[in-house]
């Protein structure tokens, strides 16, 4: 579980500094799309790690989790997608653009703390 905290932790400071950095080139409409990226990026990337986290020491397991894992994301990119249309006050662009890009970065921080937590067959 001390992974799971370290990631916590690096990840909402991520995603803090990417909110804060854009904050001033969008309009409200945009800002309220940006925070909901956020909002559903964070602790749906919380769980798909856990996900991970819990299979090491056995690769397939691990494998096949992370396999899932891109799917959830990509499941739910497109699911916001095609509600897009019903969210009123919500800038699409910002909202797919962000969540995208969201989950692109703070899946790439994963394996930074997959280290002392890789399965042994990846570990040498």
């Amino acid at each position: 579980m001390k992974a799971l905290g370290g990631y916590a932790v690096a990840t909402t400071l991520v995603v803090t500094l990417a909110v804060g950095g854009m904050w001033a080139f969008l309009d409200a409409e945009g800002r309220s799309s940006l925070l909901l990226a956020s909002g559903v990026a964070l602790p749906v990337q919380w769980v798909l790690f856990l996900l991970v986290v819990r299979a090491r020491g056995d690769a397939t397991q691990f494998l096949l989790r992370w396999g899932i894992g891109v799917f959830a994301r990509m499941a739910l990119v497109a699911a916001v997608g095609l509600l897009l249309p019903r969210l009123r006050g919500l800038d699409g662009s910002v909202l797919i653009l962000s969540l995208c890009g969201l989950f692109f970065v703070l899946l790439l921080l994963e394996p930074l703390f997959f280290r002392n937590q890789a399965p042994a067959r990846f570990a040498q």
